[in-house]
């Protein structure tokens, strides 16, 4: 199957969305208008890319938490590799849902809508899916009903406001470091405008790190000299990998290598996100009220990261079965999980789980750097067709409950009505295909 990849000339400005090419530049112009009157005008003069109906991606950030993309250009990035289905999912913010829907109408594509936040749970696990924190875990919410929207960025603008107030702290620990060295950071200077927190969106750790990065290049200039500062001076090793990304001057991704690099132990400057994570339970009883679909994100213990921002490290395959005991008790709906990052142990593992606790099963690639692919080609083995029918239940659930909230896929009338699981993701996914 060939697929329609974009090849971009990318060019560093001052933050991330600024890594695109002459013409999709316009797909991330400051104003959402402008960028959906773009959208119908390229689209428009271009012939419609083959379809891979076997592939789908319900994990897609955009720059209203990190990402080089905005959701319409996430869109069209995922449309021109071959997507029919897509879904976004940023951190703790919905800002671009209704820009993804509407790039997504243009281009004759099916969307979901979702985001994904930390939350905390009682139990001594230690590291479970975030690599920072112990008894932290992140949790993603899938398929949220259009009329429903505004609420949840209520909720969330609460928990961004915490979360603010601990990146302002995690800058001040950065400056600690990076000070005897001539380096330092302003958050309003220099993290805030790369990010969209002025629109909704969220700042992350991600943007803490692109602001040093570029911080660390502007004093060091070539990527011979930040090797050895990051190596020699900071004490953090670099694969041969990415000092060969490093090394090449003509690199337009340099920022988000070495930023992979500084996130792969974050806890030189890392504060605990305590107090803007609710527990497991509550963020359940609200996303349940507002009828979306609550899924745990598989990490599984990492040998070696696909993305390059993680080290080897132990997660949650060591108390797996537990650990899905206590979601089921806490009425999590579904476990996501990404093929391209697991061993075929981990994933057959899962699967038996899933089917033994009666979990929907779900997927999608984490993009949020430029070096990822919009596409999971592992989809395409049989062993994995149930997620691209499980994208399409997807989209039937959002389009039912956005209509009726009381038929979405999981409200006790619907369990009720299709007991069997695998059957309800059947009626689904044929709702989702011919709405």
């Amino acid at each position: 199957m060939i697929l329609f990849n974009i090849f971009l000339k990318e060019n560093y400005k001052t933050g991330p969305t600024d890594m695109v090419g002459e013409t999709e530049s316009k797909l991330n112009a400051p104003d959402k208008g402008e960028r959906l009157k773009a959208l119908k005008e390229i689209v428009r003069g271009q012939e419609k890319p083959r379809v891979n109906p076997r592939i789908a991606n319900n994990h897609i950030h955009t720059f209203y938490s990190f990402s080089p993309y905005s959701p319409a250009l996430a869109a069209y990035k995922a449309y021109r590799s071959g997507l029919e289905t897509m879904g976004i999912m940023d951190h703790d913010s919905v800002a671009g849902a209704w820009e993804f829907l509407q790039a997504c109408e243009i281009l004759g594509t099916h969307a979901t809508v979702g985001f994904e936040m930390r939350v905390h749970i009682g139990k001594n696990y230690g590291r479970i899916n975030n690599p920072d924190q112990d008894n932290h875990m992140y949790m993603a919410i899938h398929g949220i009903p259009h009329q429903n929207l505004d609420a949840f960025d209520d909720y969330l603008s609460v928990l961004r406001q915490r979360r603010n107030v601990r990146n302002r702290q995690m800058v001040e620990k950065i400056n600690q470091r990076f000070a005897p060295h001539g380096i330092g950071l302003d958050f309003d200077r220099d993290v805030f405008p790369i990010s969209k927190a002025s629109e909704g969106g969220t700042i992350t750790e991600r943007h803490l790190l692109y602001a040093l990065a570029q911080k660390i290049y502007d004093k060091f200039r070539a990527g011979e000299a930040v090797i050895g500062f990051v190596e020699g001076k900071l004490g953090i090793k670099i694969s041969d990998k990415i000092k060969g990304y490093l090394l090449d001057e003509a690199n337009p991704y340099k920022l988000y290598d070495l930023l992979g690099v500084l996130k792969s132990d974050t806890s030189f400057f890392y504060i605990p996100a305590t107090d803007e994570s609710p527990t497991l339970e509550d963020l359940v009883d609200v996303a349940k009220c507002m009828g979306a679909i609550v899924a745990y994100p598989y990490l599984g213990d990492v040998e070696e990261s696909v993305t390059g921002d993680k080290r080897a490290q132990k997660f949650e395959d060591g108390y797996l079965e537990d650990l899905f005991k206590t979601l089921k008790e806490a009425r999590v709906d579904a476990i996501a999980y990404m093929p391209s990052r697991n061993t075929e142990a981990q994933l057959q593992r899962v699967q038996k789980l899933c089917r033994r606790y009666g979990f929907f099963e779900t997927s999608g690639e984490d993009i949020n750097s430029p070096r990822q692919k919009f596409v999971c080609p592992m989809l395409e083995d049989p062993r994995y067709s149930h997620l691209v029918e499980a994208t399409w239940a997807l989209i039937g659930h959002e389009k039912c409950a956005t209509k009726n909230l009381y038929d979405g896929m999981f409200t006790s009338k619907t369990v009720k009505r299709f007991p069997d699981l695998d059957y309800r993701i059947k009626v689904f996914a044929e709702i989702g295909r011919n709405f």
